[in-house]
């Protein structure tokens, strides 16, 4: 279950001027290896040794700390994950960062139930790079009563709910008021030279400049804060005030002159590593693009491939559809060469079988018409035999007799 947050994009809770050089910072670029929480995790305990928003000094951009808060940001961290952070034993800075990502995300009506445990933690850690050491509990109790975090601006926290929670430290018997841990409880603004460097220098950044060392500026660093000033002798007077103009203007300018030297050789550096990003970018270009040529011949090789095969399968069909018929013109044409053949034989042969059928015709016609002659004699009896019974007026003559038998055996009868 993630963690309740307030809803708002995290380049609205952080102020615009550090999400801006968090995000164009070459470290943050080199978190997108992490890609786990526990990895996330190893890199604070390896790396982070304070705190605070900005690097000190004459460093310039985001601190360590606040590009892997941001990393946080970006995973969304689960109720489980925090619980690890705030109880993890190996690091101070690991609980801090998750006091931080909850100070920063999380629902402010959810603040104090987050943040109750821990208001009397005693484990000691030094918050900022000036080393003044501090208990997890006055940092945390810092949190929740302060608007600023070392010159940058928190989320505001609804009076209600501020008012709740300087009711319930006031029935622990704790300190209801801001203790200096985390930065002063206002931003130092009447001279806008009194900015740690680290911020000026993280504002110049997004505009290829290299911030200005001036002296005040040097001067109001929380590390160099805590320096004595210049010696001064025994009767008040300081050595400058002992110099003369003239060498106190050669002074001036051997500084400017070693300022500007600085600023040239950081903007050369600058120009070098832009061309080397910008060489090695173009010879990865130059790499993807042989890469995707190679592809496409391969396809291209495929799709050949794929042509020839389609070729000498529909060759082979057309081979064999000639083939099948062929065969069967050539069945075709010997059955109707049979046919023909078998016609013209039985046609010479019905030609010599009337040739030779009136002979046999004579013969067969013979023998029916005997049979039948003698059939008629059986039943009308011999008609020569009947000629003495009967007188010659009576009985046809021979001849007449003759005729009737013609007339009733058929016309080849005799």
């Amino acid at each position: 279950m993630e963690i309740q947050t307030s809803g708002k994009p995290i380049d609205q809770l952080l102020e615009r001027v550090l999400c801006m050089n968090i995000l164009s910072s070459d470290y943050f670029k080199e978190l997108y290896r992490l890609k786990t929480y526990h990895e996330v995790i190893d890199e604070i305990y390896n790396q982070v040794d304070h705190v605070e928003p900005w690097m000190t000094g004459n460093c310039r951009g985001p601190s360590t700390a606040f590009c892997l808060l941001y990393k946080f940001f970006t995973m969304k961290l689960t109720v489980k994950q925090m619980h690890g952070l705030l109880k993890h034993p190996d690091s101070p800075y690991i609980r801090a960062i998750g006091f931080l990502y909850l100070r920063y995300a999380a629902d402010p009506k959810t603040l104090w139930n987050w943040f109750e445990p821990y208001i009397k933690d005693d484990e000691e850690f030094s918050p900022g790079s000036s080393g003044r050491m501090s208990t997890m509990g006055v940092y945390v109790r810092d949190l929740l009563l302060g608007q600023y975090y070392f010159d940058t601006l928190f989320p505001r926290i609804p009076v209600p709910v501020l008012r709740q929670v300087v009711a319930n430290l006031e029935k622990m018997k704790l300190p209801s008021k801001h203790s200096g841990v985390t930065g002063d409880s206002t931003r130092g603004s009447d001279d806008t030279a009194r900015r740690p460097p680290s911020v000026k220098a993280a504002l110049s950044v997004s505009f290829g400049q290299r911030a200005p060392h001036r002296a005040s500026t040097r001067d109001s660093s929380p590390i160099r804060r805590t320096l004595p000033p210049p010696g001064y002798d025994r009767n008040g007077e300081d050595d400058y005030s002992r110099k003369s103009p003239s060498r106190h203007r050669s002074q001036s300018r051997d500084l400017s002159d070693r300022d500007y030297s600085d600023r040239d050789r950081g903007r050369d550096r600058e120009r070098d590593r832009d061309r080397d990003r910008n060489r090695n970018r173009d010879q990865g270009r130059d790499r993807d693009r042989e890469r995707d040529r190679d592809r496409e011949r391969e396809r291209e090789r495929d799709r050949d491939r794929d042509r020839e095969r389609e070729r000498d399968r529909d060759r082979r069909y057309d081979y064999e559809r000639r083939s099948r018929e062929s065969s069967r013109r050539d069945y075709y044409r010997e059955g109707s060469s049979r046919r023909s053949r078998s016609r013209s034989r039985s046609r010479s042969r019905s030609r010599s079988i009337q040739t030779r059928s009136p002979h046999k015709d004579n013969s067969k016609e013979k023998a029916p018409v005997s049979s039948n002659l003698a059939k008629l004699r059986d039943l009308y009896g011999d008609l020569s035999s009947q000629k003495g019974d009967g007188g010659k007026d009576m009985v046809p003559s021979r001849d007449s007799g003759a005729e009737e038998v013609i007339r009733l055996g058929g016309s080849t009868w005799k």
